[in-house]
């Protein structure tokens, strides 16, 4: 298992928001166990030395960089992830300029716009798919975004 193979089991982690992963591959075992602050990678000390990662490296992560009002939710809340279905750019407001579809605060009903991605010159808008209010805004107005990309977490109503 080389650095480039760990990268891959990193962007897989990111790609599907797993929280911990282990593989044993050729007598080498390694586990990635993600924590508050980044990914800790966790290997016995008798096999090949790799280095401390403290978040996911490549071109996931770089293509979709968190936005500041991106604090995780308390783990007890009944939160909602809405996920990017493309890729494409992300967008908060629906022209330059224009107030956007939703901030971290707003009530937010089933089928409510939330954002636009443009793929391929199409404008797509993203709806909600639960009532609720929107708890966080995972990425920033302008920035690329992968399929599986966490774009707003949504604390889901009772009523």
């Amino acid at each position: 298992m080389n650095l480039d193979d760990i990268r891959k089991v990193l962007d897989l982690m990111h790609e599907h928001d797993l929280a911990e992963f282990e593989l044993e591959q050729d007598g080498f075992k390694v586990r990635v166990r993600k924590s508050g602050a980044g990914v800790t990678l966790v290997a016995p000390a008798a096999a090949v030395p790799v280095p401390h990662v403290a978040a996911p490296a490549g071109p996931a992560a770089a293509a979709s960089p968190q936005a500041a009002d991106a604090e995780e939710p308390p783990p007890a809340m009944n939160l909602a992830i809405i996920k990017s279905p493309i890729v494409g750019t992300f967008y908060r407001s629906p022209e330059p300029g224009a107030a956007s579809f939703v901030e971290v605060g707003d009530r937010v009903r089933k089928g409510q716009v939330l954002c636009i991605i443009e793929a391929m010159k199409l404008m797509n808008e993203i709806e909600s798919d639960t009532d609720g209010e929107i708890t966080a805004a995972y990425v920033e107005n302008g920035r690329p975004v992968q399929f599986g990309d966490r774009l707003f977490a949504v604390k889901v109503s009772d009523v």
